[in-house]
């Protein structure tokens, strides 16, 4: 069955969401000192949501990292984590608040900018999913998975405009176009029926 015009549920599960090491989202780009006021407690909070988390136990895992929060409110590991659990939850807006808030406070974090534009492009938002990825590759440029999605999020754009040219002019070549651009989507996200798997931070690709 052709994709569907318009990106949703499926389009969402082309996307992987990124996750960091929390050495790494502790650190900016600089290699300051790490933004958590007690890095033990909160690796150790981490690794217990993560346990949790593999478990299938998600209110646990989520409770364990809001603990965690009250004493290390800034800590971007945690916040990451939680931001990415309330995604797996399909709590989007709170996710999205969440994800906002990390790339503006730390804005030399690729993840955060990768995962706030898969969940644009869920909702078909893909001009505000393209810029969020060109945020991520400007912060990282070896962010391999970033570029991947960047790569599917103009596809994407480029099938919508074949969209557009094919309904204005059925006699161009627009129509042609938008088959093999939907061919090719098809191709690159051959599973496209689930939601991409959640997991808690690990290295970074």
């Amino acid at each position: 069955m052709p994709p569907q015009t318009a990106p949703g549920a499926a389009w969402f599960a082309a996307f992987a969401f990124a996750f960091a090491s929390a050495a790494a989202l502790a650190q900016n780009a600089a290699g300051e000192a790490p933004v958590w006021s007690d890095p033990r407690a909160a690796a150790t909070a981490l690794e217990q949501a993560r346990r949790l988390f593999a478990e299938g136990r998600r209110e646990d895992a989520m409770k364990a990292v809001e603990v965690a929060l009250k004493a290390s409110p800034r800590d971007a590991a945690l916040r990451f984590t939680r931001a990415v659990m309330l995604a797996d939850a399909n709590r989007q807006s709170e996710a999205t608040q969440a994800f906002l808030e990390l790339t503006q406070e730390f804005p030399e974090l690729p993840e955060p900018h990768n995962n706030l534009a898969t969940l644009h492009a869920s909702r078909g938002e893909l001009d505000e999913a393209r810029a969020a990825l060109d945020n991520a590759v400007r912060a990282l440029p070896a962010y391999a998975l970033a570029w991947e999605n960047l790569g599917d999020v103009h596809l994407r754009i480029a099938e919508r405009a074949y969209a557009r040219a094919a309904s204005l002019d059925k006699a161009s070549a627009a129509p042609a176009k938008l088959q093999l651009a939907r061919e090719l989507i098809l191709q690159v996200s051959p599973a496209a029926a689930q939601p991409a798997t959640v997991n808690l931070p690990g290295k970074r690709p």
